[in-house]
């Protein structure tokens, strides 16, 4: 894979399965007595902090897997799942349990900063996004890729924010019938990205079955 290729299907698989857009509603919801400018310190937190998370998981992926004797075909397997589940749910214009419970949605609403948890963990930084990060960390084959990587992290923290503050300025586009088009758009792109995660994995499983060594 090429470097512009990566970057292309690292900056769509992360912006698609951090999913601003949907998160931005609920975001207004969970903020409803707090000023403008409150509003933005609390996005510029959560969009923080959502990047040090996932250029976290970015760096030490691999290395937990290896404390775990975790192989990275099964988690790629496992990922796909749940990568997977969300695309369905978003494809219904649904939001995802796995990225977000009601029960976190209220705690958030009843929470006096909601930054750190639930906005950034679990609502942006969630496992889905988490999964996806170390999925594209391990199909990053060269220095470059993984600096893209972390590139992209940080530019998709960046429009996070940047959709965030649209929203507390009360963008026009960010109306319910385009989001529902956008979100589904998203979520079939995301359902591709998943099922192309299960494929790499199953070959990389079955490369390794046949180099293993005969008993």
């Amino acid at each position: 894979m090429s470097l512009p290729e990566y970057i292309v299907l690292a900056a769509s698989s992360l912006f698609v399965i951090v999913d601003p857009l949907a998160t931005a509603p609920a975001f207004l919801a969970m903020t409803p007595n707090d000023t403008p400018a409150q509003r933005l310190r609390t996005a510029r937190i959560a969009c923080c902090t959502t990047a040090v998370v996932l250029l976290a998981f970015s760096a030490a992926g691999t290395s937990i897997f290896k404390i775990f004797g975790i192989t990275m075909p099964a988690f790629q397997i496992a990922a796909s799942i749940v990568l997977l589940i969300i695309a369905l749910d978003m494809l219904r214009v649904q939001r995802s349990r796995v990225q977000e419970t009601h029960e976190e949605k209220r705690a958030g609403i009843e929470k006096p900063d909601i930054a750190v948890t639930p906005l950034a963990i679990p609502m942006l930084a969630g496992p889905g996004a988490i999964s996806t990060t170390i999925l594209l960390q391990n199909e990053a084959k060269t220095i470059p890729q993984h600096v893209a990587l972390y590139g992209c992290i940080v530019v998709v923290a960046l429009v996070c924010y940047l959709i965030f503050r649209l929203a507390v300025r009360g963008a026009r586009w960010l109306n319910p019938i385009a989001m529902s088009i956008a979100i589904r758009v998203m979520g079939l792109l995301l359902a591709a990205v998943a099922v192309q995660f299960m494929l790499n994995a199953i070959q990389a499983y079955r490369a390794e079955l046949l180099s293993a060594p005969a008993p």
